[in-house]
């Protein structure tokens, strides 16, 4: 209103003042409400951002996992324990002896590993077999068939004959324990327990048992070649029969002692494979 009345000289220069400072103070507001609405911006995309990965769903791949360790049965690897008296997972157990009677030192129950022995400790559990009081008692009915089957005539009969036939007996029972189950396991680097298989069918778990003669382990439990029980049941035979009289000192006659060294070895591998079960089964004991 005022303007109007303003000399005409004087409304240009005053028009020209309000345009310049006008766009002044638009050139210098500009840069802090760009740099507002940049923050702004950005402070809205970082919480989208963090809005967005707390409310991504899991992976279908993930979810899978999580259920399929909730309904995974237990593992039955064996597990690497240091007792050796430890129950298998079926809940059976390879006890210390057979009947209450043969000695079983050396079995492990299934599905358990056991740390490798010391040289020190397999001669400890080979004389722990050897002179355990059942091996007297085994000697001496062993010696009792030998004799009535006139197996060496030239020990006779009697009371001096029995007396021979069972110091033999012994002799070849303590050759046999240490250089099978001592000896050669430590020259040969090689685990003397009879680890049990115990699962599947009769067939499978006695090929295995028997197989045990030929397969064995070495102490850091890998499958090997038994040269523990060949060789040392070998060598067993040649050594007793040093002490034989001299008929029987041939290659046939170690051949066969050997062989049936062997084929004794077998059936007490398989004797211990199924006894766990035998004894759950009969004595109700694990």
């Amino acid at each position: 209103m005022r303007l109007n009345g303003m000399p005409l000289c004087v409304r240009p220069r005053l028009v020209r003042l309000l345009v310049s400072t006008t766009f002044l103070m638009v050139v210098s507001g500009a840069p802090s409400l760009v740099a507002q609405q940049l923050e702004t911006s950005s402070s809205l995309s970082t919480s989208a951002g963090e809005t967005a990965t707390l409310d991504l769903p899991d992976a279908p791949s993930a979810v899978l996992e999580a259920q399929s360790a909730q309904t995974m049965p237990p593992s039955t690897q064996p597990q690497l324990s240091n007792n050796p008296d430890a129950v298998s997972p079926n809940g059976t157990q390879q006890t210390k002896r057979i009947l209450g009677i043969m000695p079983n030192f050396r079995s492990v129950s299934a599905d358990t590993k056991l740390p490798p022995m010391s040289a020190k400790d397999k001669f400890i559990i080979a004389g722990k077999d050897t002179f355990d009081y059942s091996s007297f008692f085994i000697a001496g009915v062993q010696a009792g068939f030998a004799m009535n089957g006139d197996s060496y005539p030239e020990f006779h009969q009697g009371v001096k004959g029995y007396a021979r036939y069972y110091w033999h007996t012994l002799a070849d029972t303590v050759d046999e324990n240490f250089m099978v189950g001592g000896l050669g396991p430590i020259v040969f680097k090689q685990d003397n327990r009879f680890y049990t298989l115990g699962h599947g069918g009769f067939r499978k778990r006695t090929v295995y048992a028997l197989s045990r003669v030929l397969i064995s382990r070495t102490d850091d439990g890998n499958e090997t070649f038994n040269y523990a029980e060949i060789i040392g049941s070998g060598a067993s035979s040649g050594l007793s029969s040093l002490y034989y009289p001299t008929k029987y000192r041939t290659w046939t006659k170690v051949g066969q002692k050997w062989l049936t060294s062997d084929i004794i070895d077998g059936a007490n591998f398989m004797l211990k494979e199924f006894w766990p079960d035998i004894n759950k089964a009969i004595f109700h004991t694990h």
